[in-house]
């Protein structure tokens, strides 16, 4: 319950009004295992004790989730989560027409890090961080995606994981493992991503991220892409 606790701590040290998870409840990717059901229960439970409304996006791990939370807390569909303005996806899935239209985004999934020089306390030198990404105006949107609304978002941020079995993405690297999400093709390698320290230290802007390239068979590696 440490997490629990530490997130009941900022919930009162920011006098936070309503708590959304933005994906990833819980580590497993396939179903919820048994003895993993009675801990996402506590969890949420010793956070409503707070008497603040919860909410959870449905992310790619959170598969078989639902029945294991108390009754209590809203579960929203991958599509997302409108809030004041501000819509709230997890990023596997495009987000629905109405976060669409929102102004501002706010999303999961790239566990976003940033490679420093490895310390004694850090060795692998990775730190979590947050990315702001100032969006420009959309292009015109693709046949393939006409049944959905034009992107209205001139800010996407993207969160921090907050459990440490997440893991972080470093970001900062020419080609970053998760490169061919649609976050990155859509959003981060559209836009100016700036990446900030949970202190809030600016680590200033990210390079443009690129998808590795495919190789098609029979080619060699020299080959360059037609």
């Amino acid at each position: 319950m440490r997490l629990a606790e530490e997130l009941v701590g900022i919930l009162r040290s920011s006098k936070a009004d309503g708590l959304v998870v933005a994906g990833d409840a819980k580590h497993p990717i396939v179903g919820t295992p048994p003895p993993l059901r009675p801990v996402v229960f506590a969890f949420f439970a010793r956070v409503l004790e707070e008497g603040v409304p919860v909410d959870l996006v449905l992310g790619n791990h959170d598969v078989g989730i639902v029945p294991h939370l108390p009754r209590e807390v809203g579960v929203h569909a991958a599509g997302g989560l409108l809030r004041d303005g501000v819509g709230i996806f997890h990023g596997h899935r495009w987000p629905s027409n109405p976060l669409l239209r929102a102004r501002h985004l706010v999303s999961g999934h790239l566990h976003p890090g940033f490679r420093l020089a490895p310390t004694a306390d850090d060795p692998a030198g990775k730190r979590r961080c947050w990315v702001r990404v100032e969006l420009p105006p959309p292009p015109p949107v693709p046949r393939r995606r006409r049944r959905h609304a034009p992107l209205a978002a001139r800010e996407l941020v993207v969160l921090p994981a907050f459990h440490p079995l997440a893991g972080v993405e470093s970001l900062n690297r020419q080609r970053p493992g998760r490169g061919r999400t649609f976050l990155y093709q859509r959003f981060l390698a559209r836009g100016s991503p700036r990446a900030y320290l949970l202190d809030g230290t600016d680590l200033g802007p990210l390079p443009r991220p690129t998808a590795t390239p495919r190789r098609s068979l029979g080619r060699s590696a020299a080959s360059p892409a037609r």
